[in-house]
Order: C-alpha cells, then sequence, then structure tokens
C-alpha cells in the first residue's frame, strides 16, 4: 500500500484498540487515545525505511537518507544471511527484516526502553519524529505543498503542546508502577509495523510477516491471501475502498474509544 494508506490504517488500528479497551473496562484516557493514534499513524510508515523513494525516507532531509542507506545494507545482508534455497535472489534489502514481526518487536520494544529511560527528552524525541510522519502520512497532500521546515516546525509545536497534555492525564496509561511512565508508548509503534506489514501482504508481492520461521523451502515466504485477492498498491481497491472503510471504522471506534456510543 502506499503511504496515506499506510497511516490512515495505523490511526485506525489504535482507535479500534481504544474501543476494545473501553468495552473491557479499562478506557484509555483522551490523550493516549489521541497521541497513540497519531504515533501509530506515524510508525505506520516505518518499515519503508528500507526504500530511497518511501516518505519515511524523505522525511527528515539528510538524516533519513542516510538512515534508509543504512537499513537498507542491514535488511539486505540479513536476508542474504538467512535465506533458504527457495528464496529468489535480489539486489536490495525492501520488503524484507524491516516488514516482519520481529522488526515490530524490536522497534516497540525500543521505544518503550528509550521513553522509560531518556525521561521527557525521549519522549520528546518519539513524539516529534511521529508526528512529523503522521503529518507526511494523513496529510500528505498539504506537506508536500510546503517545505519540510515548515511540516517540523508543525511537528515540533504539536508535539510540544500534546507531551504537556499527556504529562497530566495518561502518562502512566496501563503500566502504574513507578518509574513506567510512558512504557506504552511502545505498544502504537509496534502496532502500526505490524498494520503496515498486513496492509503490504495484500498487495500482489506480499509481506514476509512471519521470518524467520521458515514456511516450505523458503524463510522469507510472502505471506497474503490468494492471488485474486490482491492489489496493486495505488490500485482503485486501495484508495475507493480500503481508505473510506479506514475512516468509517476508524470513526465509529474513536466513538467507542471515547464513550460516545455507550
Amino acid at each position: 500500500m502506499m503511504g496515506p494508506a499506510h497511516s490512515l490504517s495505523g490511526a485506525t488500528a489504535w482507535l479500534v484498540v481504544g474501543a476494545v479497551t473501553e468495552a473491557a473496562g479499562e478506557p484509555m484516557p483522551w490523550p493516549v487515545l489521541l497521541i497513540g493514534a497519531i504515533i501509530c499513524a506515524g510508525a505506520a510508515l516505518a518499515p519503508d525505511l528500507d526504500h530511497k523513494a518511501a516518505t519515511i525516507s524523505r522525511s527528515f532531509g539528510p538524516v533519513s537518507k542516510v538512515a534508509c542507506g543504512v537499513v537498507d545494507k542491514l535488511s539486505y545482508g540479513v536476508y542474504r544471511a538467512t535465506r533458504k534455497t527457495g528464496d529468489p535472489r535480489r539486489s536490495g534489502g525492501h520488503r524484507t527484516l524491516t516488514h516482519t514481526w520481529v522488526w515490530a518487536a524490536l522497534l516497540g520494544a525500543g521505544t518503550s526502553a528509550l521513553a522509560v529511560l531518556g525521561g521527557r527528552w525521549a519522549v520528546l524525541v518519539v513524539l516529534f519524529v511521529h508526528m512529523v510522519l503522521a503529518i507526511e502520512g494523513l496529510l500528505w497532500r498539504q506537506a508536500r505543498a510546503s517545505s519540510d521546515v515548515l511540516v517540523w516546525l508543525l511537528g515540533a509545536a504539536s508535539t510540544y503542546v500534546m507531551s504537556d497534555v499527556l504529562v497530566e492525564d495518561g502518562a502512566d496509561w496501563l503500566f502504574t508502577d513507578p518509574g513506567q511512565e510512558y512504557l506504552w508508548l511502545g505498544l502504537p509503534v509496534a502496532l502500526g509495523v505490524l498494520v503496515h506489514c498486513v496492509g503490504d501482504a495484500l498487495t500482489i508481492s506480499g509481506c514476509p510477516i512471519l521470518w524467520p520461521i521458515p514456511i516450505g523451502r523458503k524463510r522469507w515466504y510472502p505471506l497474503g491471501p490468494p492471488r485474486a485477492m490482491r492489489f496493486r498498491a495505488g490500485a482503485w481497491v486501495e484508495n475507493k475502498v480500503l481508505m473510506p472503510a479506514f475512516l468509517v471504522v476508524g470513526g465509529v471506534s474513536g466513538a467507542g474509544a471515547l464513550g460516545i456510543l455507550y
């Protein structure tokens, strides 16, 4: 799928989680619902850091371009080192390591550890990065029509305001013991990466979500539905069916998460 659909599916996924927790009697504070949806929308672009033309690879100027090159080489190296006889030869790392449940777990755990150990400044960095990515994904037309600096300034201002709101209500959501503030921040990150992988699995190429679990003669098996149910990234199914469905599901779930439907 393309960037806007990935971001929208990420935000929708977190709103669905919010609705589920509300129904289970453990409601999210509204800042957690909002900020989690933004983080999940941004994290849903993260797996494509292995592709130089992806939104995330150009969102932070030279920094993200260098990171893209590093991640691509790392992914390609892991692919070559772990491929089985049935896995095809390839020249790059796109849709390999960063498109697996392992990467989702590592990124989520790393974010939680950074937030807990690094304190307020680490939280600000996490929020800023995902805020910018969410803007690039959800408001892509406006973002491309403006300069990167304006997007960064908007992301920084939004991050500053939302971090203060989160301190007041939601920093210790789910993990309430002393020293566990912001531990939950890794959850929307991991979820966003997984949602991206599921979205790519619906396309023609499939996605090796289950790596390193071998399936037949392949360790990088491109998981997905039957061929007849797959579509090309950016096709009408994505724009005319999936994205409107994400909007509806996200809206209903958000209302449910806030207790409006009960």
